[in-house]
């Protein structure tokens, strides 16, 4: 049950970056997170309410304003802008540079040890990206570069929000994403403005903004944190492992995107260095009990 529940959010997930390469090339990148963060917020706001659960802003607004800034609002425009360019398929592979950046960013600011499987892992990782952007037929455009670097410059603020969250102060899973997306709405609402369509959009980059907030940030973030509550937090990141390959499947699928030789081997030396990084093995996460809640 817990394993179909993570491959559902793991696809959910992977979707977003083609609702983002939908909706890109009509509506501008702060736009198009504003819509998102702000519908995704509506929709917890909601479910708070009908569970009842208060969000303590005066006891950790600061928190909230830094998720918010690292972990949604300038990693969010930032893929945004590089939809723009770069295939659904090739973001979801930068995606998963995350941990690699946060094994790297622990490295320097906790002085935390680089064992060999990191250093090997941080080594793949970077290998992984040079045959993405340096092979891959379906990547040379105007720009690449730009893409890729601000795809690669999100996945790094990812790392640097979870090296960050492990410490601060503890706030429950359902606070830290209802509050940050609240915190990321106060960055990009006063600038969405000046970025607005200047002519109406069509309707499937309507739908697809409506599914980038609701289903991709509301609904996955509470299926996310349900997981975390049902078989821990570490089994549950393993979802970064597939995302990718349903970010792959979906621009194939409905985009019609290009499945190259060079971004399936660059996509699995990428996911190899972030496994090494992780210590991810999908054995330990089936057979894991789930936690209980007291």
């Amino acid at each position: 049950m817990n394993l179909s529940k993570l491959i559902v959010l793991a696809a959910i997930w992977g979707s977003s970056f083609l609702f983002m390469r939908v909706a890109a090339h009509e509506v501008a990148p702060p736009f198009l997170i504003a819509l998102r963060v702000g519908l995704g917020a509506l929709l917890l706001v909601a479910v708070a309410l009908w569970q009842r659960k208060a969000l303590d802003i005066r006891a950790h607004w600061k928190h909230f304003l830094i998720l918010g800034l690292l972990n949604t609002a300038v990693p969010f425009t930032l893929f945004a802008f590089a939809a723009q360019t770069l295939p659904a398929s090739l973001m979801s592979i930068l995606n998963a540079t995350a941990p690699i950046f946060g094994t790297v960013i622990s490295v320097v600011w906790l002085r935390t040890a680089m064992t060999w499987k990191s250093g090997l892992g941080l080594v793949l990782g970077i290998a992984g990206v040079a045959i993405l952007v340096g092979l891959d037929t379906a990547t040379v455009s105007p720009g690449i570069l730009l893409a890729v670097g601000a795809g690669l410059a999100a996945g790094f603020l990812y790392g640097l929000a979870s090296v960050y969250a492990k410490q601060a102060k503890s706030v429950d899973g359902f606070s830290n994403a209802h509050g940050s997306l609240w915190a990321a709405c106060l960055f990009m609402f006063p600038v969405a403005p000046f970025y607005a369509p200047a002519v109406a959009v069509s309707v499937p980059v309507i739908w697809s903004i409506v599914a980038v907030g609701i289903l991709c940030s509301g609904i996955a973030y509470l299926l996310y944190f349900n997981l975390i509550d049902q078989i821990g937090a570490a089994p549950t990141l393993s979802v970064g492992f597939l995302i990718p390959v349903f970010g792959v499947l979906w621009g194939a699928l409905i985009l019609h995107e290009p499945i190259g030789l060079q971004t399936v081997l660059g996509g699995a030396v990428v996911l190899v260095g972030t496994a090494l990084i992780t210590g991810f093995n999908p054995l330990a996460m089936i057979r894991r009990k789930p936690v209980s809640i007291s």
